[in-house]
């Protein structure tokens, strides 16, 4: 399939968008909104001539973060457009963002040649930054048509998604061949582009950015300021974050076995999309546990078992208020989230056994002692309750991530670099 097969059937599949789009909207209606901005109509008045960087999502935005406030440090003169293609990506940009003149915000386009040409022509960059792996052909080669240099950035490519596009030979060779720039994350990947079409010489690993995580000692003062108002410094905390369908049943059954012999724990529920939160607040209640919701404002009691994360742009809090972590996506299959946050922030690690979209990061993280895979609701239960039991270990396993993290960092210089180079910035 080339490129303009490729763009035919996006054309013939807009009424399934559409769809797509409606039935989103059913569970979380900010689908609903600004979909004019998805054909690059009614896009808001933006400064020409700057850095577009492309960030998918939450997890996306949030690790393209610490290269937005270096770019906004280095280049002063130079507005920087970061668009997404979800609600909750748009929130946290406007969260992370929304302060900074200098930053302009929308929704990237569908990838169709006259939406990417419009909004191109609309902000005219100098350079472009995608995160990590969501590749569009149309915008690509719009992109190249107009001399635009584009980066691919904290570049991630398992060996399952590498075949996928290998399928698609006549449309992704092309699509890489006309990047710019590719900042891999290992070696390994970066084969995996070269194998594909991406040109040689333009391919460097210079590892995860997500190790440049810094945390603001703020955070962490103001966590152990909420845990002494709501008197929780001596219970046991726990977190299970970025949960999927099908994960929290297992959360709550380990915590129910946890509270057997830890009966004044806490549990910090944290559905990874916010359509989920009313449905797992109600199954904490069906289920017996006293609840209450983050959203809310009510404090945590002496008989709260669980306090369900319902807001945004606060993950790395309840992290900080937590003293260890279960990252989900893993005991599903859907590959796992970034289980670096907890690691930076000092916390034993617990993730299930499906980390295919983080190999390398997990295998650092347990050769070095600092993550401890489960398997169910059991596994899960044992696990939180031996961190809690033999705080030793828990102390090994937070200064092992830590270490991790500090050995590791470096990827934000090696790509800012890059970028300087490839967009004469």
């Amino acid at each position: 399939m080339n490129r303009l097969f490729y763009t035919l059937l996006f054309h013939l599949g807009l009424p399934v968008v559409a769809v797509r789009l409606w039935l989103r909207a059913r569970k979380a209606p900010a689908y609903a909104k600004r979909i004019g901005e998805r054909f690059a109509f009614g896009l808001p008045t933006m400064q020409r001539g700057g850095i577009w960087v492309h960030a998918v999502s939450v997890g996306e935005s949030i690790a393209a973060a610490p290269m937005i406030r270096a770019l906004l440090e280095r280049y002063p003169q130079l507005p920087i457009t970061v668009t997404c293609m979800t609600p909750t990506g748009s929130e946290r940009i406007k969260a992370l963002f929304g302060n900074e003149p200098r930053i302009q915000h929308c929704y990237l386009p569908y990838d169709l040649p006259w939406a990417a040409g419009r909004f191109l022509d609309h902000i005219q960059p100098r350079l472009v930054v995608i995160m990590e792996t969501e590749l569009w052909p149309n915008h690509i080669h719009q992109c190249a048509t107009r001399g635009i240099p584009v980066v691919l950035a904290n570049a991630r490519l398992s060996e399952r998604s590498a075949r996928g596009y290998g399928r698609f030979a006549k449309l992704t060779r092309p699509m890489l061949a006309e990047m710019s720039g590719f900042a891999v994350q290992t070696e390994a990947e970066a084969q995996r582009f070269r194998a594909l079409g991406a040109r040689a010489e333009c391919v460097e690993v210079t590892g995860s950015i997500k190790f440049d995580l810094s945390i603001d000692p703020q955070l962490l003062a103001r966590a152990s300021a909420l845990r002494e108002q709501w008197q929780t410094t001596q219970r046991p905390i726990w977190i299970a974050a970025s949960t999927h369908a099908g994960e929290d049943e297992t959360v709550l059954a380990a915590h129910r076995q946890l509270l057997a012999s830890h009966p004044d724990a806490l549990l910090i529920l944290v559905p990874r999309h916010p359509e989920r939160f009313n449905s797992v607040h109600d199954l904490c209640v069906q289920q017996g546990f006293e609840t209450v919701r983050r959203s809310s404002g009510q404090s945590v009691t002496a008989s709260t078992s669980v306090l369900v994360g319902d807001t945004m742009g606060e993950l790395l809090f309840l992290y900080a208020l937590a003293d260890c972590a279960f990252v989900g996506g893993s005991l599903v299959p859907n590959g796992g989230h970034n289980l670096l946050e907890p690691a930076a922030l000092a916390k034993p690690v617990l993730s299930g056994p499906h980390l295919f979209n983080f190999l390398e990061i997990a295998a650092l993280l347990r050769y070095a002692g600092a993550l401890e895979e489960v398997t169910d609701a059991a596994g899960l239960g044992k696990a939180v309750q031996r961190l809690f039991d033999e705080p030793a270990i828990a102390r090994n396993m937070a200064a092992a991530g830590l270490e991790v993290m500090r050995a590791n960092q470096g990827a934000l210089q090696r790509l800012l670099e890059m970028l300087k180079k490839v967009g004469s910035l």
